[in-house]
């Protein structure tokens, strides 16, 4: 935690409702929750990662999933057979999700987001509802799971972001947003360019969800909630300082944290949760 809010509140108080291994799940409203923490190594990050999402498949079998959080140990580091540890846990989801919805599952993917921690746990946490779901694409880039085999030997598994209607207005889930486009990572090692084309994607998946560039800025019957991970807390100050002007508004929940991105070339990332929108 570098700055901002300490914990990020999204749906209101949930009741407990089921467990299945590790694997806990929680409802309020619309809204089914779930989160597991798994012990796991390098060894075994790609079965671990494929059985917590098998889980979520059965505990959200007649849902919808809205959005996914992975927080993967060591990231950036060599795993099983010298393969990065991110492209190991991309190979397990992918996997996962080929085997629960088949040869198709890309239409199935939802909003999601996999930053490194330094801790041997690996944790998954997840939204869905009964309520139907649009997962979307961002024009400016190569939709993920359409990555060429450079970057790993299954494509990571998930949309840029999810559209959840609810009463009249949309919930919107925006994925973790870095500085790619088409499928190439821009401006290596310099944050601030990177910022830019991180804001210019934000903008242009807020578009594409139909809240025009400003990601609901000008719809104040919405709550807005950022989170913003940085590999580098020395860029904390200058990037706040960018984002104060350019993105956020009074009122938004922001939080600042120190975390590995997917990408060793990538030093920034950024997810917005829009709650309520019109």
């Amino acid at each position: 935690m570098l700055a901002g809010e300490p914990i990020e509140r999204l749906f209101g108080e949930a009741r407990p409702a089921a467990r299945m291994g590790p694997l806990e799940r929680f409802e309020v409203g619309v809204w089914s929750l779930g989160v597991a923490l798994v012990p796991t190594s390098p060894e075994r990050l790609e079965s671990d990662t494929h059985r917590i999402y098998r889980e979520v498949f059965e505990t959200t079998r007649h849902l919808n999933l809205a959005r996914i959080w992975n927080y993967v140990p060591g990231i950036n580091e060599p795993g099983a057979g010298g393969l990065e540890n991110y492209r190991v846990f991309c190979r397990g989801r992918s996997l996962a999700f080929e085997g629960h919805h088949g040869s198709r599952f890309k239409a199935s993917l939802p909003a999601a987001s996999a930053v490194g921690t330094g801790s041997s746990v690996l944790t998954v946490a997840f939204a869905a509802t009964r309520l139907a779901t649009t997962h979307l694409e961002n024009p400016l880039q190569v939709p993920a799971y359409e990555y060429p085999e450079d970057y790993g030997p299954r494509s990571p598994s998930f949309a840029r972001a999810t559209v959840v209607p609810t009463a009249g207005r949309s919930t919107v889930f925006i994925s973790g947003t870095a500085a790619i486009r088409g499928h190439a990572s821009m401006a290596p090692a310099h944050t601030l360019d990177q910022l830019d084309y991180t804001v210019e994607n934000l903008q242009a998946i807020s578009a594409a969800a139909g809240l025009g560039p400003s990601l609901g800025a000008d719809r104040p019957a919405g709550s807005r909630s950022f989170k913003v991970y940085l590999r580098h807390p020395r860029d904390h100050p200058a990037v706040a300082a960018v984002l104060a002007e350019r993105l956020f508004r009074a009122g938004d929940a922001v939080s600042y944290l120190q975390a590995n991105i997917c990408r060793e070339a990538l030093a920034i990332e950024i997810e917005a949760t829009l709650m309520g929108e019109g």
